[in-house]
């Protein structure tokens, strides 16, 4: 595969009529890397990677594929292969010529083609399945074909549009392993469009958080889940706890809020000074027993059973609803002493960071 060193969108914009889908997008990637972009529907993730691909035409800035000045070029003469939520196989064709339809298009003599298309279904383990039509395959083995499509054309980027979407729990997990599996073995560079957390977490180099058409943060796995930027990072990486109080005490890099009922220290993430901050807490950092560190005590509404834990929805003294996981079986209407260490709790002082005025997503 011809690689290059740096891929770098600068101020990608995307217009649709007065609405901004994609605002001012700054981002380099690295050859080889595996690079997420996360967020809910109508953030602008699609339409970034639609650019990239040169799907849609840029409103504002530049792609630059090292020195050469990409965006321009249409998306045949990009080199980059394209992975689809729905597959977009072609159900008259043979998962054989499904594969090798790009390579049969670029004129790649035919010796060639067949050598490279048996690679392909091998990397997928499909090769026994190469004659069938691509309606008589489950939805993970589509999706492989899908794969092996994009990957036997030997691209310089590869793209993918929530690729897992449409498959089950299971397969999701499988594919998951597949897709990571092929991009270390392969060498490839690849930009991977999704909604879910635990994917972006679980594949990714970096991450690229996205709302209203606008960053939020980038960073790798372990920056973006550990120290989410704001509020919305927070709740999108699992901090399911976003609970506004007011503000009783400041002591160097801590925080107190505190209301009837319920007092918490946290470590601060900003430096504002407002009279009420938010409280950023991901369910699993809960202690059941009450302890020295941030006790409270909650009223169980809704128990579910998850196997090795139970997944709590309460409600504290002061009527604040609070999702907590704990070891043990509880029902509904049962108390229980919880605590939670200091530096569990993220401390924002404004709250969320809203995007720039006008910028409302699209995919």
């Amino acid at each position: 595969m011809s690689g290059f060193r740096t891929l770098r969108m600068s101020e990608v914009s995307r217009r649709f009529g007065t609405t901004t889908a994609l605002d001012r997008l700054d981002l380099t990637i690295e050859g080889g890397e595996f690079v997420a972009l996360l967020g809910p529907s109508g953030c602008g993730k699609s339409t970034a990677l639609n650019c990239l691909a040169g799907l849609l035409p840029l409103t504002g800035g530049g792609i630059w594929l090292d020195d050469e000045r990409i965006d321009g070029l249409p998306p045949e003469k990009r080199g980059f292969g394209m992975v689809f939520q729905n597959y977009a196989l072609f159900p008259h064709l043979t998962v054989r010529k499904n594969v090798g339809f790009g390579l049969a298009i670029r004129g790649v003599p035919k010796p060639e083609l067949t050598r490279r298309v048996d690679e392909a279904l091998a990397l997928v383990e499909l090769a026994d399945q190469a004659a069938k039509l691509p309606g008589r395959l489950s939805g993970g083995q589509q999706q492989r074909v899908a794969i092996a499509r994009a990957i036997v054309i030997r691209p310089r980027l590869v793209l993918m549009d929530e690729p897992l979407s449409n498959l089950d729990a299971k397969l999701r997990l499988q594919m998951r392993t597949e897709i990571r599996r092929l991009h270390q073995s392969l060498g490839l560079t690849t930009v991977y469009v999704t909604h879910d957390q635990e994917e972006a977490l679980a594949l990714a180099d970096r991450i690229v958080v996205l709302r209203g058409g606008v960053v939020e943060q980038i960073g790798t796995p372990e920056e973006v889940y550990a120290q989410p930027r704001n509020t919305y990072v927070a709740g999108f990486m699992g901090y399911r706890n976003l609970l506004e109080l007011p503000v009783t005490g400041r002591e160097g890099g801590r925080v107190t809020l505190a209301e009837p009922g319920l007092r918490l220290t946290g470590v601060a993430r900003d430096r504002s000074a407002g009279a009420t901050a938010v409280a950023a807490i991901r369910p699993d950092d809960f202690t059941a027993g009450r302890g020295a560190a941030n006790p409270l005590t909650v009223t169980v509404e809704v128990a579910e059973f998850h196997g090795r834990e139970t997944a709590v929805e309460g409600v504290t003294e002061s009527g604040r609803v609070v999702h907590v996981r704990v070891p043990e079986r509880v029902r509904p209407g049962e108390k229980i002493e919880l605590s939670v260490p200091p530096d569990r709790v993220l401390v924002f002082g404004d709250g969320d960071h809203p995007p720039r005025p006008g910028a409302a997503g699209a995919g």
